[in-house]
């Protein structure tokens, strides 16, 4: 019999792969001293890839590179709301920037209903599968855009509360915290 612990484990819940993808997107933008991973074919297919299968090559990858940028910004745009009237907003400009992506059920299956995409760009049918599926696991409220003003990266809050600040506390916390520290005695 294995021996019993008191001590608290933590466990940081797993992240879906659909909110891997979407944060990588958010972050492919320039912030901080990053420049904007869609200019870069490589990067920008690496981000892109788990959206569609060959995101940057072939006719009209120039239209989907700046469809996804301008998904991206409305994403963005989205995460960094903090009025509900600006979220419902930001959720009808993307409504209409993607309406040219039509989807349909299928049943495949006894107690199975499969989204298959019947129209648009398949990159961005990806994006809008993706965003959709953090939206109806009541996940899409865990992206999250870092407090630190110089940094404003893009995470997923595993926290139980949905209460994180930073994306990393090591990084960003511990650099607000002391910083408001050296102000707070600098004032005494």
């Amino acid at each position: 019999m294995a021996p019993k612990t008191t001590a608290p484990q933590r466990r940081e819940a797993a992240i879906p792969q659909v909110a891997v993808a979407v944060v990588d997107l958010l972050n492919s933008r320039p912030y901080a001293n990053l420049g904007d991973k869609l200019d870069d074919p490589r990067t920008a297919a690496a981000v892109l890839r788990p959206f569609g299968a060959h995101p940057v090559e072939g006719s009209g990858a120039a239209d989907r590179l700046e469809a996804a940028r301008a998904i991206r910004s409305d994403l963005l745009a989205l995460v960094a709301a903090a009025d509900p009237a600006d979220r419902a907003h930001h959720w009808a400009a993307l409504s209409g920037r993607i309406a040219a992506v039509t989807f349909r059920q299928e049943f495949t299956g006894p107690g199975r209903v499969d989204l298959r995409q019947t129209d648009g760009d398949p990159v961005v049918g990806g994006i809008v599968q993706a965003v959709a599926a953090l939206v109806a696991a009541d996940n899409w409220t865990r992206i999250r855009l870092c407090a630190n003003e110089e940094c404003h990266e893009a995470f997923y809050d595993t926290s139980r509360s949905r209460t994180r600040r930073w994306h990393s506390y090591e990084v960003c916390g511990n650099r607000t915290n002391v910083a408001a520290y050296r102000v707070r005695h600098q004032q005494s």
